[in-house]
């Protein structure tokens, strides 16, 4: 899908605004801040992130996921790549799970070649992961930049503050709420499940030996293989998160929810819970209508949780190591 100018133009207006109402950001990002100090940050992040998803399609997924668990703990600062028994990247949510530390170290081992000092693994993440959606099939948005790196990693934070696939629709939006962001945002940025995989581990629950008493709003069909899948595994076996279209950025994740079969119970939620949140159910159903509408949220929302707490100015540092600090 390509996008004029206007388009790009009215994005981002609309984040400016949203920056001014997002608790904890600082509003100092902006799409220009490598421009002169390190104009070819986007062409090295753009060619790894290519050559990464050549050789796995999937890695497009795994950079907007990284992105996702670094911004909800300790806000966007790069803390989930810190190596350490007590990084984020070994919390329950993140082990043997959250994915693409490779690449992310092989952009950094470029850029510091070019542009020592200057680029934060923040930031990298940040790009990558919008690389990774376009890649995909999936929208261009304006990527704001200037965050630098933090210096501690929060296990603890990950462990509490990530929202899970087990929990309840109220206590995932409330988890959004904590960071800043709404409803509506919990709903666009589940639709990032639109590509990826995930672990039997994640989705067991819902399955069971009889399918009389798997659960209901799972389709049976779907019951059924998954059963087949994880029987007898250790739980680390994976499928695909959106059944109908795998590897390509669309809006049939909503469409699938729909159908009952969306992977995650958190995904089915949005749309069969009945714990009494707010419109999700509505928005489901708008964005499985409206592909436009969908593409165009999400680019905001993903900007919108970019801006979750960023470190600028002198706070953090530039790590030369995205693993460690200085």
């Amino acid at each position: 899908m390509e996008y004029s100018y206007s388009y790009r133009f009215m994005l981002v207006c609309s984040v400016l605004v949203l920056c001014l109402n997002t608790r904890g950001a600082r509003c100092q990002l902006s799409d220009d801040f490598y421009d002169y100090i390190c104009p070819d940050v986007y062409t090295v992040v753009q060619q790894h992130v290519y050559a990464a998803m050549r050789t796995e399609m999937r890695m497009g997924a795994s950079l907007l996921r990284l992105h996702f668990h670094d911004c909800f703990v300790n806000g966007c600062d790069g803390s989930i790549l810190l190596d350490g028994d007590d990084g984020e990247k070994f919390a329950l949510p993140n082990k043997n799970s959250v994915r693409g530390f490779e690449v992310i170290d092989a952009i950094k081992e470029d850029l510091e070649n070019i542009c020592p000092e200057v680029v934060s693994c923040a930031d990298i993440v940040a790009l990558a992961a919008g690389y990774g959606v376009l890649f995909s099939g999936g929208p261009y948005y304006d990527v704001l930049l200037g965050r630098r790196d933090g210096l501690v990693a929060n296990q603890s934070g990950a462990d509490n503050g990530l929202p899970s696939p087990f929990e309840p629709i109220k206590s995932i939006i409330q988890k959004f709420n904590d960071v800043g962001l709404d409803t509506t945002d919990v709903v666009v940025l589940s639709g990032g499940h639109t590509i990826g995989r995930a672990r039997c581990t994640l989705f067991s629950n819902r399955l069971s030996t009889t399918s009389s008493s798997a659960d209901p709003t799972l389709d049976a069909t779907m019951a059924a293989n998954l059963q087949s899948l994880c029987a007898g595994g250790d739980g680390n076996e994976t499928t695909v998160l959106d059944i109908t279209s795998a590897y390509v950025f669309d809006n049939r994740y909503y469409q699938n929810l729909l159908n009952q079969k969306g992977l995650l119970s958190s995904d089915q939620g949005l749309f069969s819970s009945d714990d009494g949140i707010a419109n999700t159910k509505e928005l489901v159903e708008t964005y499985s209508a409206d592909a436009h509408k969908f593409f165009w949220d999400f680019g905001r929302s993903m900007v919108k949780m970019g801006n979750i707490s960023p470190l600028t100015g002198d706070d953090g540092q530039i790590r030369k190591n995205c693993r460690v600090v200085n």
